[in-house]
C-alpha cells in the first residue's frame, strides 16, 4: 500500500473527510470530526490507527512492524510501519477496525448522517 492507496481507501468509507489540522505534513482522516487514521507525508510510510485495546497487545506482539501508537495513547492507538511485511488486505481491515471503533463512537454521540 502506498500514501495515494491509503487516502483513496479511507476516503471511500462514508462519512470520511481528510484534512491538515496539526500542520501541513500530517494528513488526517476523520468519521464525524473524530480521528480515525494519520499519517505523515513526509517522514517513512507509516499510519496511526486506533485499535482495540487487546487486539492492539495481540498485534504488536505478531508483527514487529506495529508498534504503540507514536504521539497517541498507547493502548488505543498502534503505528503501523508500511514496509512491506504486511499485505494490503490485511493492511485494509486493521483501517477498517479502527474506523469502525470511531464512527461506532460517534454514533452513539450523533448519527453518521442527517436523516
Amino acid at each position: 500500500m502506498d500514501i495515494e492507496s491509503f487516502r483513496t481507501y479511507c476516503l471511500l468509507k462514508e462519512g470520511v473527510t481528510e484534512s491538515f489540522p496539526f500542520d501541513a505534513d500530517t494528513l488526517v482522516m476523520k468519521v464525524s470530526g473524530r480521528i480515525f487514521a494519520l499519517t505523515s507525508l513526509s517522514d517513512s510510510f507509516s499510519i496511526n490507527l486506533k485499535c482495540d485495546p487487546e487486539r492492539a497487545i495481540e498485534l504488536r506482539e505478531r508483527h514487529p512492524c506495529i508498534i504503540p501508537g507514536y504521539h497517541m495513547n498507547k493502548i488505543h492507538w498502534n503505528t503501523v510501519i508500511i514496509d512491506g511485511s504486511l499485505n494490503d488486505v490485511f493492511l485494509e481491515e486493521l483501517i477498517d477496525h479502527s474506523y469502525a471503533l470511531v464512527a461506532a463512537g460517534s454514533r452513539k454521540k450523533k448519527p453518521l448522517r442527517d436523516t
